[in-house]
């Protein structure tokens, strides 16, 4: 079983950045796939970015590529969603997910943790 608890949102102006914690237990990292999603009223989930527990890889939605940077301290067992240059179409429910492999769907993450509210103020 993994556990998964998300914190770091916020109200923040267009502009401006966040960094997002997801703190995981259960399982080495290793051997996960770690993956933030994000949902706004009335929308589905969608993929942010993802990172690779062996390896290391991570890639990012387009929406969101060169304005975030994934981070991980394995002292931690932390993963980090760095987010900058913010607008307000970022806004939204950021969720961290895990699972066994790699995918930009989130119907293949089985762990989920509660989610994290970022609003962004124009």
């Amino acid at each position: 079983q993994v556990q998964l608890v998300e914190s770091g949102g916020g109200l923040v102006q267009a502009g401006g950045s966040l960094r997002l914690s997801c703190a995981f237990s259960g399982r080495t990292f290793g051997t996960l796939v770690l993956a933030w999603f994000r949902q706004s009223p009335g929308k589905e989930r969608d993929f942010v970015a993802l990172m690779r527990g062996l390896g290391g890889s991570t890639y990012y939605a387009e929406s969101v590529k060169g304005r975030s940077a994934l981070s991980r301290d394995s002292t931690k067992n932390t993963l980090y969603l760095q987010m900058n240059n913010l607008e307000p179409e970022d806004t939204a429910r950021y969720y961290c997910a895990a699972g066994p492999i790699q995918s930009f769907s989130d119907s293949s993450y089985t762990y989920w943790g509660q989610g994290t509210q970022v609003t962004v103020t124009s």
